[in-house]
């Protein structure tokens, strides 16, 4: 049997008539790479059945089922063969999360299936592998268990159920006394149908609306240590990513960017670039923010690359804004001493008669993704430029269907998306402008013009990429402070300034209120029983931005935790009794994570080596809390994290193999928030930094000793792919501050 759907492209959408025409009539500055308005996105949304829940009807042989949605019919997401084979179909990206493995446990636990036969694979565009909580096709926001996790229960439920009523039609008898067992159906007097045997006749049952789930009590496979179903390709190199992909005729493209955001094109001689022995054309692209580019399109990527490098190019910046960090550091000064708009009001005028205070001013430079595998695209347009299909690893699938349909001047049906394997990303895949597939889509689109028609690969090189744009936000906190000796805050009147990341995005409509960009405060005083005054100041600066792994808490958390540590020690209370105290009974799941990496950790109860020192945090990001229990060093003037504690609490535990993963991860890429060199700049406009030896990352040889433990819980599971990283660099920078007594205001560390 195939569970699974008659149409897996998008042919089968149905767009009322005028809406392809309005699609190509997008305005010039869409086509051209700047983010789309929030009011076309919903016309077209809603028009394609893309997103914000408005699913088209799918044109099927069988009836229409009545009361289910799409990504409620088990169709779409299971194919169960005759072998009893299982496929599972995931409704997210896989780029080194976990969920090509998390969600089909929760699925195969639901369906009792012998998890020895269940393999995965990756969805499409189409409306069943939309987000059932967001209603677009989207991974992100730590959101895939958390979101799917009753999703693909009942999934796995009514699967089973129409199997079971299968083997009774077969056998004559009533459903009821039937059992499931390790993908077979067993009746009472111990006969067996295996779901293989079944899975034909299965598919052709009505689906049933209303499913009884399992009791979580007898689970079999949710909450296991569940090695992963990539594992063994990944790390034998057998596994392909998009940048992998390889197709009859394929050609390499590279483009030459322009050195500032949106500069355009004064004059470029490409006579040497077509010498190079390989390269079959150079076009001239619309590229993101308005700007111009020049793609090299050759056999291969080296030979494109030599081609671009040969390239003369003039630009014209004249335009545009040229940003300069010293002076862009200057200007956020200045805006966070005037008034801003405020997101939390408090009466701070305690802070002047506060027996003690702190004044502080935080700098958090911008940051690249820098993910192992850059960006790609792979784009093939049909003989009469009608159709395209497209291979590229994307967190948004719908979206970037939209993006090429317009780019390529096709109606989003005519656009059938592979979702492939990607190499990390951490958010430079969700990307509202669709910088990297629509300009992938324009080279192609020129290449065809000219009368070169094969599939075209667009490839960022890591140059390109970390150069490329769209960074985790710079932001400066300033923060006033006042208390008493016991650690009671009398008063705090904070200001953040840094650039929206939703403003002009089809996403602003929901992320932002009243001005406030909401990814740029969360974090922001809660848990803790602070008066504070909060208001914001989102400048526009000519540098794209973009969430970055754990978005807003990747500054507000260090912000917070250092200066709730500095509050205890000024009071000479302990870090660890002052949180506990603050939290008091009102947030149990922060006191639980902490408590256990506490306890696990040792802290306070084993003597540290001489030159060493405690260092905790605790933060809740994605519904998910986190604490740190670390211990530091600093040596020849260079900070050194030796180990790792960490209490999880994120619900239910679908696979703790995974969740120990994503937190190790997370825990590298704060700990990289606090490396020499950890940090993007500018300079006339232009991006200082060019590859590995400029911009540092995290390596494994900077990972501490760490370990990883799970605060119990059987509530369905909250977000975990981000929150492991936010409190990870603020423990750190306790620790240093109790060796050094200076407090690390700006990151990346400066010691001396």
């Amino acid at each position: 049997m195939h569970f699974h759907p008659k149409n897996s492209d998008l042919s089968h959408f149905q767009l009322p008539k005028g809406i392809a025409a309005r699609i190509q009539k997008q305005n010039r500055s869409t086509v051209d790479g700047a983010p789309l308005s929030r009011r076309h996105f919903l016309k077209m949304s809603v028009a394609s059945g893309f997103a914000l829940g408005m699913f088209p009807v799918m044109a099927q042989t069988e009836k229409p089922l009545a009361g289910l949605k799409p990504y409620e019919q088990p169709a779409a997401f299971v194919q169960i063969g005759k072998d009893g084979a299982i496929n599972i179909t995931i409704n997210r990206l896989e780029f080194g999360q976990g969920v090509h493995t998390a969600l089909p446990m929760i699925l195969a636990e639901e369906l009792d299936a012998d998890w020895s036969k269940v393999s995965a694979q990756h969805g499409s565009a189409d409306p069943a592998y939309a987000d059932p909580v967001f209603g677009m096709h989207i991974t992100g926001g730590s959101g895939s268990i958390k979101h799917s996790y009753a999703q693909y229960r009942e999934l796995g439920a009514r699967a089973r159920s129409m199997l079971i009523r299968a083997a009774a039609a077969q056998w004559n008898v009533n459903p009821d006394i039937l059992r499931t067992d390790r993908s077979t159906v067993i009746r009472a007097d111990g006969k067996t149908l295996s779901y293989g045997e079944l899975a034909e006749a299965a598919m052709k049952l009505p689906v049933p609306e209303k499913v009884t789930l399992k009791d979580p009590k007898n689970f079999k496979i949710i909450g296991k240590h569940v090695g992963r179903l990539d594992a063994k390709d990944k790390s034998s190199g057998k596994q392909d990513f998009g940048i992998d992909v390889h197709l009859p005729g394929m050609l390499t493209a590279l483009i030459a960017h322009p050195p500032v955001f949106g500069a355009k094109l004064k004059s470029f001689d490409d006579s040497a670039a077509k010498q190079i022995q390989g390269v079959r054309a150079v076009v001239k692209v619309a590229v993101d923010r308005g700007g111009e580019g020049v793609a090299v399109i050759a056999d291969g990527f080296w030979p494109a690359k030599q081609g671009r490098a040969a390239l003369k190019l003039e630009w014209d910046s004249s335009a545009v804004e040229k940003v300069d960090s010293v002076k862009q550091l200057e200007q956020y000064q200045a805006m966070a001493r005037t008034s801003g708009k405020q997101h939390f009001k408090a009466d701070v005028s305690m802070l002047a008669s506060a027996p003690k205070k702190i004044s502080a001013e935080y700098h958090f430079p911008y940051l690249a993704h820098a993910p192992m595998e850059p960006l790609n695209c792979t784009v093939n347009i049909n003989a009469d430029a009608s159709k395209a299909e497209l291979w590229v690893g994307t967190q948004m699938p719908g979206i970037e269907t939209m993006a090429a349909a317009q780019a390529l001047g096709v109606p989003p049906q005519n656009v059938n998306l592979h979702v492939q394997m990607a190499g990390g990303g951490f958010g430079r895949r969700a990307v509202p402008s669709c910088d990297y597939v629509t300009e992938s889509c324009n080279v192609a689109k020129a290449a065809h013009g000219i009368g070169l028609r094969a599939p075209i690969r667009t490839i960022w090189s890591r140059e390109d990429d970390i150069k490329g744009g769209y960074y985790r936000p710079m932001h400066l906190h300033k923060a006033e402070v006042g208390f008493d000796e016991q650690g009671k805050v009398h008063a705090w009147d904070h200001v953040i300034v840094g650039q929206s990341i939703v403003a002009g995005t089809p996403f602003e409509g929901f992320l932002m209120k009243d001005g406030i960009d909401g990814t740029s405060v969360e974090g922001m005083r809660d848990p803790y029983p602070i008066p504070m005054r909060l208001t914001v100041h989102h400048p526009k600066v000519n540098v794209p931005v973009l969430w970055w792994r754990s978005v807003g808490s990747t500054h507000t958390a260090y912000v917070m935790e250092t200066l709730i540590d500095e509050i205890a020690r000024s009071a000479k209370l302990d870090p660890v009794a002052y949180r506990l105290k603050q939290f008091g009974d009102k947030h149990p799941r922060h006191t639980a994570a902490l408590q256990l990496a506490v306890e696990k950790a040792g802290y306070n109860k084993r003597r540290l080596p001489k030159g060493h020192a405690w260092g905790v945090a605790v933060h809740e990001s994605f519904e998910t809390v986190v604490a740190y229990v670390v211990t530091a060093s600093i040596k020849d003037g260079r900070a050194k994290l030796h180990t790792a504690t960490a209490g999880v609490h994120c619900n239910l535990a679908v696979n703790p193999k995974t969740i120990e993963a994503q937190v190790q991860g997370g825990a590298l890429m704060g700990l990289g928030m606090c490396l020499e060199n950890a940090a993007i700049t500018f300079k006339d406009g232009e991006v200082e930094q060019n590859n590995f030896g400029e911009y540092a990352v995290a390596r494994i040889t900077d990972m501490p000793q760490m370990t990883v433990h799970i605060v119990p819980s059987a509530d369905p599971p909250t977000g975990m792919g981000e929150p492991g990283l936010p409190p990870l660099a603020p423990a750190f920078a306790n620790a240093i501050a109790k060796l050094t007594g200076k407090v690390q205001r700006s990151l990346p560390f400066k010691l001396s």
